[in-house]
């Protein structure tokens, strides 16, 4: 959420920055209602400070035994009670409007991200590894786990319609292999600390995370009101919601291997085989809370841990920054990591590493004690996959096809694969 005392004092930065964004520009209407607030919250001040010396000259009254007095004043009381009631609910009716509004507002870009308005305005930053180079014919991950017999998307849409899959055996061997060998990178190397943190969560736990009310449509809600996660950044961020860290904790460093469940609302008749784009899939969460100096090098920290993943696979990818209408709603800015499918002889998003400054801390309340300062300031947020172990699947099916269709097991994982080398058909 932005600083209302920020927008009061830069309107046309607000502006320029939602235009950059690709969003409408709201100064004016937001300057409007925040002075309507101030004018309703000043009256009923006003009104609250009349009713209390009317209550003094009422006692007043009482002990100089001056009855018409007292009763006169005592309509008086009665009278602007219920107009301080009218006054109140108009305020907080514009208080809500404000704070809707607030709310609806995207984070803004830091200098120096490009601007744009699609995946085509994103920058390349660099690529890193090789590209297969084969004999044999590419294929795609669905082709490859359907021939082997260990993946079913007929079974998974009889049981719970489409936008699922079963995987079996030495497959589904591969998926776990992959979250528990990123798992064990990143705490034992990269100083995250693993947390196993609520899959449910409330309205309080998603709008902190800027997940409400933008993305709505796109979660699954219960029937008593809680969100499936859709990521593990929801609970994670909030492990800080409405504390006041001391400096010397910063920073914080988690990081969580759960389900994540989204309704793809938004993409209808995209990726509609096989794994890339599904209702449940399994992610390895980062996320980070530092202090305020220190995020833009955390960010730059945390996409180097979420590329380790990559280069110990041995897979091919290339590192983009997002442009301003290609970033996601908390983000100040964003490095997407694509890794190289060749059986879409493509690149495909597989992680996505933001900075968030203090954007989601105001949202959750979330503060540290700055050494040498009085007082509080907000903490900054970043999030990132360290990565998608469906994704990273896909990736490690279609990069190390062999011509017989087996796949070959990284060499990074035979440990967690209980020593297999070639994935064969069943």
């Amino acid at each position: 959420m932005l600083d209302i005392k920020w927008i009061r004092e830069n309107p046309r930065a607000l502006d320029e920055a939602l235009r950059r964004r690709g969003a409408l520009p709201c100064a004016e209407r937001l300057l409007e209602l925040d002075e309507r607030r101030r004018e309703h919250l000043q009256t009923v001040q006003e009104m609250q400070t009349r009713r209390n010396e009317v209550s003094r000259e009422i006692g007043q009254a009482l002990r100089e035994k001056d009855s018409e007095r007292a009763e006169r004043m005592k309509a008086e009381v009665a009278d602007m009670k219920s107009a301080m009631a009218a006054a109140e609910e108009e305020s907080r009716a514009v208080e809500r409007q404000v704070e809707g509004l607030v709310a609806s507002l995207p984070n803004l870009p830091l200098a120096g991200v490009p601007a744009g308005t699609d995946e085509a305005d994103n920058r390349e930053e660099r690529q890193v590894g090789e590209k297969p180079a084969w004999d044999h014919p590419a294929r795609e991950h669905f082709e490859i786990g359907e021939a082997l017999g260990l993946m079913d998307p007929e079974v998974a849409a009889r049981i719970a319609g489409s936008r699922f899959t079963v995987t079996k055996g030495a497959l589904a061997r591969l998926e776990r292999a992959l979250g528990q060998f990123m798992i064990d990178l990143h705490t034992s190397e990269h100083g995250y600390q693993e947390v196993a943190p609520p899959l449910l969560v409330r309205d309080a736990a998603m709008f902190g995370a800027g997940q409400l009310p933008k993305f709505a449509e796109d979660a699954f809600r219960t029937t008593d009101d809680r969100w499936l996660v859709p990521t593990a950044e929801v609970p994670l961020a909030n492990l800080v919601r409405e504390e006041i860290l001391d400096h010397d904790a910063l920073p914080m460093r988690v990081v969580a291997l759960t389900p994540c469940f989204r309704s793809e609302a938004g993409s209808a008749g995209r990726d509609t085989r096989g794994m890339l784009r599904q209702h449940q899939f399994m992610k390895c969460e980062l996320v980070s809370i530092t202090d305020a100096e220190s995020s833009l090098d955390e960010h730059e920290r945390m996409t180097a841990c979420a590329e380790e993943v990559l280069k110990r696979l041995g897979l091919h990818y290339r590192v983009m920054t997002l442009c301003t209408g290609d970033m996601g709603f908390s983000a100040q800015k964003t490095y997407d990591l694509e890794v190289w499918l060749p059986g879409q002889k493509t690149y495909r998003e597989i992680s996505s590493c933001s900075v968030c400054g203090d954007f989601q801390a105001r949202r959750m309340n979330a503060r540290y004690r700055p050494r040498e300062e009085k007082g509080t300031r907000f903490v900054h947020t970043l999030n990132g996959s360290g990565v998608a172990t469906g994704r990273a699947l896909i990736a490690v099916m279609e990069n190390y096809l062999e011509a017989d269709g087996s796949i070959t097991v990284p060499e990074v994982l035979r440990g967690y694969m209980g020593g297999l080398e070639r994935i064969v058909a069943s």
